[in-house]
C-alpha cells in the first residue's frame, strides 16, 4: 500500500470501495494462480520478533487479504528461520531486518505485527503509529502502565488500527467453563446473579498454565551468542550481563521485560473478564497481594492477587499454593453463581439466557477494519485498560504491598515508589 493510498483510507473509510473500480493495471497485484487481486483487498504487513510467536501457524501468515512481506530480528539464526519459513510456505522472498525502525519505515509495509518481548511493545507501537502504520500487538500489551497510556495516545494522535492480541472476549471456548464468552456476558448484564460480582480465576480455569515464569538469581555472566544483537535485544531495558536465560524463552522471568505468569498470561484473563462486567473504560481502584518478597531482578511465585472495583467488584487471581476450600464458583454475586462447565445456581439458565439480548455486536475483523478504518473490538483504549490491571498487579508484587488507585489521575494514591513504576527511566538513546 502506497503512502498516497493508506493517507486516503485514513481520510475516508467510504473511499475503499472506490478502489476497487480502478483498471487492473494500476496500482494492481498478482495473487496465488496469476489471480488479480485489487488493491484495496490486499494489505501488507512485516513482523517484529519471529523467535516463537513471530513464527506460529496462526500469526505467520500470508493470503489474498494480507501478504506477509517482511521479517524483522536481533537474531540472527530467528530471522533466517523466518525466511526459509517464508520461501517454504507461501515460495515468497520476504525482505529482512536487523533493526526494527527500518522494517516500520518501509512504506510498503502496512500493518507492524509486534512479536517481540514486552519491555518493547510500547517503543515499536508508538513507532508504527506515528510512521502511519497499524498495528497488532501481542500481549501485555506494554511492560508499564505509561507505556500503554503513550501508546494508546499515539494511536489516536495518528487515526492508527490497533488490535492487542487477544482473542477470549471474541470466541473460542471460554477457560475452563466450557463456552464461549457470550452466554456469561448475557447473563451478567441480565442483572440475575445480582451485584456486585466476584470473579475468580484459578488452576481451574487453567490460569496457572504459565504459572512458573519465573527468574534466576545471581545468574552468571556468559559470552553472548554471535548470532544475537544483545544491546539491541534489550534496547530500553537496563544493561545487565548477557545469561541465556534472560532471553529467548525465558525472559519473562524478570521484571525488566516482562512479570512472570501475570505478564504472559494475565491479560488473556483479564481482558475478557472487563467485557463481562462491563468495565471496558474503568480501573480497579485496589489491588492486593498475597505473595513471597520478590528478588529485585528475577520475578517469584505468588498466591494470590485481588482487584477491587468501586462499586465493590473483584478479580482474584489464584497462583501457586492457593488451597481453595470445596468447590469455588468461577463467577459469585449476591443472587446466583456460576462454575466451571457453565454449571450454575439459576434452575435451568441455558434456557433463561436463550430468552435474553445478545450482547451488542462487535468489530472482529482485523483485516477489514483496516480496510474500512474502523476501530477494533481490543483496541488501544480497551487495551490500555486491561494492560494496567495487569500492571498493578506486577507493581504491587514488586513492592510487596496493597496498592491504591486513582482512575481518573492513572496514579496510585499516596505511593511514591509505585509511581515510579508507572514510568519507568529507559536506556539511552531509547525514549517515546
Amino acid at each position: 500500500m502506497s503512502e498516497s493510498r493508506r493517507s486516503f483510507l485514513k481520510k475516508s473509510g467510504a473511499a475503499v470501495a472506490a478502489f476497487t473500480i480502478l483498471p487492473r493495471n494500476v496500482f494492481g497485484k498478482m495473487g496465488g494462480d496469476n489471480n488479480y487481486v485489487a488493491p484495496s483487498d490486499q494489505i501488507t504487513k512485516g513482523i517484529i520478533g519471529t523467535g516463537g510467536i513471530g513464527r506460529s501457524s496462526y500469526h505467520f501468515t500470508s493470503d489474498e487479504r494480507c501478504r506477509l512481506i517482511s521479517v524483522c530480528d536481533v537474531d540472527k539464526n530467528h530471522l533466517q528461520k523466518a525466511l526459509d519459513l517464508g520461501k517454504k510456505k507461501f515460495d515468497a522472498n520476504l525482505k529482512s531486518f536487523s533493526d526494527w525502525r527500518d522494517l516500520i519505515a518501509d512504506p510498503d509495509v502496512d500493518i507492524v505485527h509486534i512479536c517481540t518481548p514486552p519491555h518493547w511493545h510500547g517503543l515499536m507501537a508508538a513507532a508504527a503509529a506515528n510512521a502511519g502504520k497499524d498495528i497488532f500487538c501481542e500481549k501485555p500489551m506494554t511492560r508499564t502502565i505509561g507505556e500503554s497510556k503513550k501508546v494508546a495516545e499515539a494511536v489516536r494522535k495518528n487515526g492508527s488500527i490497533f488490535r492487542l492480541n487477544t482473542w477470549f472476549r471474541f470466541k473460542d471456548n471460554f477457560y475452563g467453563l466450557g463456552t464461549t464468552v457470550e452466554p456469561l456476558k448475557k447473563l451478567v448484564e441480565s442483572g440475575l446473579l445480582g451485584w456486585p460480582l466476584t470473579v475468580r480465576i484459578s488452576g481451574a480455569t487453567g490460569f496457572t498454565w504459565k504459572f512458573f515464569w519465573t527468574g534466576k538469581e545471581n545468574l552468571e555472566t556468559e559470552p553472548v551468542p554471535k548470532e544475537l544483537d544483545y544491546d539491541m535485544w534489550l534496547g530500553p531495558a537496563p544493561f545487565k550481563p548477557y545469561n541465556h536465560h534472560r532471553t529467548h524463552q525465558t525472559f519473562r522471568g524478570y521484571w525488566d521485560y516482562d512479570s512472570g505468569g501475570l505478564g504472559d498470561m494475565g491479560q488473556h484473563y483479564i481482558d475478557p473478564v472487563q467485557y463481562l462486567l462491563g468495565k471496558d473504560d474503568d480501573f480497579p481502584v485496589k489491588v492486593e497481594v498475597d505473595a513471597p518478597e520478590q528478588h529485585p531482578d528475577a520475578v517469584g511465585i505468588w498466591r494470590s492477587v485481588t482487584y477491587t472495583y468501586a462499586d465493590g467488584c473483584k478479580i482474584i487471581l489464584e497462583g501457586e499454593g492457593f488451597e481453595s476450600e470445596g468447590k469455588v464458583p468461577y463467577i459469585e454475586g449476591p443472587l446466583g453463581k456460576v462454575y466451571k462447565g457453565f454449571e450454575c445456581t439459576i434452575p435451568n439458565v441455558m434456557d433463561v439466557i436463550d430468552e435474553l439480548p445478545d450482547p451488542a455486536p462487535r468489530n472482529t475483523d482485523f483485516i477489514e477494519c483496516v480496510k474500512k478504518r474502523t476501530h477494533f473490538a481490543l483496541d488501544e483504549r480497551i487495551g490500555h485498560h486491561s494492560a494496567t490491571i495487569v500492571n498493578m498487579g506486577a507493581c504491587a508484587l514488586r513492592l510487596g504491598r496493597t496498592l491504591h488507585f486513582d482512575p481518573k489521575t492513572q496514579l496510585f494514591i499516596g505511593d511514591d515508589a509505585a509511581n515510579l513504576l508507572i514510568d519507568q527511566p529507559m536506556r539511552g538513546p531509547w525514549k517515546f
